[in-house]
């Protein structure tokens, strides 16, 4: 029984490993790659949740006849398409505003990035 769960015990492996890294780790760097990793668990889990294991591609056979069990929805794997091209242009984006923060304040430490923030705000 357990044994057929393991892609839903890595998804939520993958979940944890991602959000270590979005809260605990203190580079930006690490922080993207934290968001990436959560957001691949996130797709797996929808991938896995809508595989069945004696279902086909969702175009009529007569072998099959009618019977929709026998059929993969398609539906949350188009959606995960989309998904995976918004998670790519995230981080394009992100890489781009990161690289811009490096050449503006010369790290991508989040504690001496607040530090450096907070005396710019003193300053005037």
């Amino acid at each position: 029984m357990l044994a057929d769960k393991w892609p839903y015990f890595a998804t939520v492996l993958m979940l944890l490993i991602g959000l270590y890294g979005m809260v605990v780790k203190r580079n930006l760097v690490k922080k993207l790659i934290g968001m990436n990793i959560f957001q691949s668990a996130i797709i797996l889990f929808f991938i896995v949740y809508a595989w069945k294991d004696a279902g086909t591609v969702p175009v009529h056979d007569a072998a099959l006849g009618d019977d929709p069990s026998r059929y993969i929805n398609p539906i949350p794997h188009g959606l995960m398409l989309t998904a995976i091209v918004v998670s790519v242009a995230t981080t394009g984006v992100a890489l781009a505003l990161l690289s811009l923060i490096y050449k503006r304040f010369g790290t991508l430490e989040e504690d001496e990035l607040l530090r450096e923030l907070r005396t710019d705000r003193e300053r005037g």
